[in-house]
C-alpha cells in the first residue's frame, strides 16, 4: 500500500501571541498528490486553532472528537486535550488512528498524539509532520535572533525554510491565530 506523506505544521507563541501554520502538500509515494491541502482549522468560533499531520480521514475524526471535548468542557483547551488523549489511548478504534495534532488558543499551545501525550512544547514552539524538525529549528533560531518578528512572521519564515529543505513540504502556506 502506498503511504501518503505530509506535512509540516508549526505553532509559535511569541510576545503574547500565538500563530499556527501548515504547508499544503500531500505526497503519495514519490509524487505530489495535492499541493493545497487545508491542514489548519478553526474551532469554537475561531477561539481555537488546530493543525494536523497524518492520515486526513483520521485527522478529521480526531478534529470532530476534539470539538466535542471542547464543547463538553466549556472551551477549556487543556482539559479537552487531556480528555481526548485519554479516550484516544483507551478506545480500540481511536487507538488505530494515525495522526497528530497541534492545538492552540490565545493562552496555550499543545501537541496531541495517539500515544496519549499532551505536550506543552519547550521554547513555545510546536512542530509535527515530515518537515517538523526543519521548521522547529528555524522557528527556534528566529525566536533567538529575530525577536522583533511577530509569531505569525516566525511561522511563515520557518515554514518557508522547511519547504526549501524538506521534499514533503511546499510553500503553499496557511497561517491562523486564535481570536
Amino acid at each position: 500500500m502506498t503511504r501518503i506523506r505530509s506535512t509540516t505544521v508549526l505553532g509559535v507563541r511569541h510576545n503574547g501571541e500565538i500563530a499556527l501554520g501548515a504547508d499544503g502538500q500531500a505526497t503519495m509515494d514519490k509524487q505530489v498528490a495535492k499541493s493545497n491541502v487545508r491542514k489548519i482549522r478553526k474551532l469554537q468560533d475561531g477561539k481555537v486553532v488546530t493543525g494536523f499531520a497524518g492520515s486526513t480521514a483520521d485527522a478529521f475524526m480526531l478534529l470532530d472528537k476534539f470539538d466535542e471535548k471542547l464543547n463538553a468542557y466549556g472551551g477549556n483547551l487543556k482539559r479537552a486535550a487531556i480528555e481526548l488523549a485519554k479516550e484516544w489511548r483507551k478506545d480500540q478504534y481511536l487507538r488505530k488512528l494515525e495522526a497528530m495534532m497541534v492545538v492552540a488558543d490565545r493562552d496555550e499551545l499543545l501537541i496531541l498524539s495517539g500515544t496519549g501525550d499532551v505536550l506543552e512544547p519547550d521554547s513555545d514552539v510546536a512542530a509535527i509532520g515530515s518537515g517538523a524538525m526543519y521548521a522547529q529549528a528555524a522557528a527556534l533560531a528566529l525566536k533567538k535572533h529575530a525577536p522583533h518578528l511577530t509569531a505569525r512572521q516566525m511561522v511563515e519564515d520557518a515554514l518557508h525554510i522547511a519547504a526549501d529543505i524538506c521534499i514533503y513540504t511546499n510553500h503553499n502556506l496557511m497561517i491562523e491565530s486564535p481570536i
